[in-house]
């Protein structure tokens, strides 16, 4: 009878073990150097604090950070892989002294959870909200210093409920997240035959719309308010699956029948970072802003002007209704730069002069992860 065990449960030789061995003691030698380094840089983390008045987290300096780190990296864990593991040592670092309270979209388990842990690490206190204008109101209240928001999906478009907001609201954009959506289809059932309905945002279920037709063709699908409620329903319901992210299966210990299942393989959803303040310049940034015409012809090539003219590129142009009259509409604007550099100061202050209203909603580093 063949012996059915792998290569790797052989036994090893006298030199391969002598060669592990040796390995192994570079390993504990180098976590020993890794754990000093890391102390080290939390004591300085710990400095600054006492040098520094105000809030101890600056987005435009963790960005810079994290570029740094990934033009510096030689391999072989990816750049992001490092970015990532930065991350979190900055995260743990600033909690030291200012530990962070973030809200979000709820409830746990969201795409906005995830968006808020790759933004700020593990160490915030993440708050989940209940709806949008929940992380808006917190955020204005002082009850979190940071909110997390989507503002954008790459198949669905623009959150209509986050771009009213911003017109009312009194925040500032500080920052941008972008997560890669990965949807999957979760279920305590052992097969799609025994999958009698699924639950899902209405959003997750366009996503995944010819997924669906070819494999769960003829099963209702529920609507709910988030990805997360549908995981819980599903995880209390054996004849029920729910499409949702990794983290909402983790987090209802729901086993995942079928991975990636959204049509778009490069579906990404677009957060926005609010708090009281924006961030100072990285070198790589951009402006959000909201603007409306005047009532006369060319109006709206008006607005667009003051950008081509100054040479600034803009990288969204979204319009929708003011709320405020029939037919009448506002521009939300994104452009490259910080509004502190002279092309964009210029290009502003020109869109001033020419728009019937302007609001400028910050500026931020452009994501780093």
């Amino acid at each position: 009878m063949a012996d059915s065990s792998s290569a790797a449960e052989q036994p090893l030789s006298a030199e391969q073990t002598e060669a592990l061995l040796t390995v192994r003691k570079d390993i504990d030698r180098l976590d020993a150097e890794i754990l000093q380094r890391l102390a080290e840089r939390a004591r300085c983390a710990q400095r600054v604090g006492e040098i520094k008045k105000g809030p101890l987290y600056r987005p435009e300096r963790e960005a810079q950070v994290l570029r740094n780190i990934a033009e510096k990296n030689p391999g072989p864990l990816s750049n992001e892989a490092v970015q990532r593991i930065f991350r979190e040592i900055m995260s743990w670092c600033l909690a030291l002294e200012q530990p962070l309270k973030v809200a979000y979209l709820g409830p746990h388990g969201t795409y906005s959870e995830s968006a808020a842990s790759k933004h700020f690490g593990g160490a915030p206190d993440l708050q989940p909200q209940q709806t949008i204008d929940d992380v808006f109101h917190a955020v204005e209240a002082g009850a979190a210093a940071y909110g997390v928001v989507p503002v954008e999906n790459s198949t669905e478009g623009a959150v209509g409920r986050t771009l009213d907001l911003f017109m009312s609201g009194n925040v500032s954009v500080c920052g941008e997240v972008s997560l890669r959506v990965r949807q999957n289809l979760m279920t305590h059932a052992a097969d799609m035959s025994q999958v009698k309905r699924i639950y899902s945002h209405s959003q997750s279920l366009s996503q995944c719309n010819d997924w669906l037709a070819h494999h769960a063709h003829g099963i209702p699908r529920l609507s709910v308010s988030s990805n997360a409620e549908a995981a819980r329903l599903a995880a209390e319901d054996k004849e029920a699956a729910a499409i949702a992210g990794e983290r909402a299966a983790q987090h209802f210990a729901l086993p995942i029948l079928h991975a990636n299942i959204e049509d778009d393989p490069n579906n990404t959803t677009r957060f926005l970072v609010i708090s009281a303040h924006d961030a100072s310049p990285s070198g790589r940034d951009k402006t959000s802003i909201v603007c409306s015409a005047l009532h006369k012809p060319g109006a709206v090539h008006a607005l667009l002007q003051p950008f081509a003219d100054e040479g600034v590129s803009m990288t969204k142009f979204e319009s929708r209704p003011s709320r405020t009259g029939l037919w009448e509409y506002v521009f939300y604007v994104d452009v490259e730069g910080h509004r502190e550099d002279p092309a964009v100061a210029r290009a502003l202050a020109a869109l001033a002069d020419r728009a019937a209203f302007l609001k400028v909603l910050g500026s931020y580093p452009v994501a780093a992860i």
